[in-house]
Order: structure tokens, then C-alpha cells, then sequence
């Protein structure tokens, strides 16, 4: 089993993937927290962090998702809060990470270890790797024609066994052919 990493406010902005959870109650008390240069606002608690801001996603070195209700718009200010504990190192060789694919939506995400997951783990830089060429897999359809048979099944069976397994995408598609 790896060691992870510890968090805190000293050190959670460094090189860390998190999913900050949308908070609509949570006003900010004066003269305790902490203003960035990009005009985002933190305030620490024992707990973890909240963070308001208006851009998500890519922040200076982390890569800080934002898992919003229903109503939020890219650019729009609203707190998100994040527990210590679900902090995790982008720059790490450690296998933290999965990749979750929606088919209805054509959509795939990198999602942080659970720590009863039974998924297939990647380290982030092999996540996202593989995360680029599923949204090509997802996004193109004429690399199916080349199979014989429901092109959605084989397109579904081939990314499902993609991210459950270390093997390359071409021995995947080979063995179907």
C-alpha cells in the first residue's frame, strides 16, 4: 500500500489534484483568511479549505476541480470546500488516480482514489494520457468502421478495457480485429 501524502494549509497548493465541493452557506469571517494574486479567497479550517474564486480547473500548479449544483456557470464566483484528506499529488509516480467515462455524454474525467476503490489506478500523468485518447476514441467514430459488428458496443468494450488495464490502446483494438 503507498504512503500518501499529508495536507494542510501550508502545503496543499502545491502540485495537488482535489474536488472542491460547491457550497452555497459559507461566509467568509474578516481578517482571516487568505487572498491569492489571482483574487481567489481561502479560509482554513481544522477540517480543510474553502476556496472562492471564479476559475476552477487549472490553478497555477494544481488541478482543482469543482463539483457544482446544477445552476453554476464557467466564470462565475461561488466557495468550494475540500477536506485535507482529499488532496493528491499531480507530480507523483504513485497510482492515485482513475478515469471515469459517461457514454451517454461522451464525457471522461480523472477522478481522485477512493480509498475502497477497486478500480484500475493510474499514476496523473498516465491518466491523462489515457484521457486524451478516449476523448478522441469518444469524439471520432471512423476508427470503428474498421470492426465488424455494433459499433457502440465495440466502441464502449474497447475504452472500458482501456482504463481497466494497463495495456496499449493498439493491443486493445488488436484483439478485436
Amino acid at each position: 500500500m503507498s504512503i500518501i501524502k499529508k495536507y494542510n494549509s501550508t502545503n496543499f497548493f502545491k502540485y495537488t489534484f482535489c474536488e472542491f465541493k460547491q457550497v452555497d452557506d459559507f461566509n467568509f469571517p474578516e481578517n482571516n483568511n487568505y487572498k491569492s494574486k489571482s483574487e481567489s479567497t481561502y479560509f482554513y479550517a481544522d477540517e480543510g479549505v474553502y476556496r472562492k474564486s471564479n476559475h476552477w480547473g487549472r490553478v497555477a500548479n494544481c488541478r482543482w476541480k469543482l463539483i457544482s449544483n446544477n445552476n453554476y456557470k464557467n466564470q462565475q464566483t461561488v466557495v468550494g470546500f475540500a477536506k485535507w484528506s482529499n488532496f493528491y499529488p499531480l507530480n507523483s509516480s504513485q497510482k492515485l488516480f482513475f478515469i471515469k467515462v459517461d457514454f451517454d455524454k461522451s464525457s471522461v474525467k480523472i477522478k481522485s482514489e477512493k480509498r475502497d476503490s477497486n478500480k484500475h489506478l493510474f499514476s496523473f500523468n498516465e491518466a491523462q494520457k489515457k484521457v486524451k485518447k478516449i476523448n478522441y476514441l469518444l469524439k471520432n467514430d471512423r476508427w470503428v468502421t474498421y470492426f465488424n459488428g455494433d459499433k457502440e458496443f465495440i466502441k464502449q468494450k474497447i475504452i472500458t478495457l482501456y482504463i481497466n488495464s494497463n495495456k496499449k490502446l493498439q493491443e486493445i483494438k488488436a484483439d478485436f480485429l
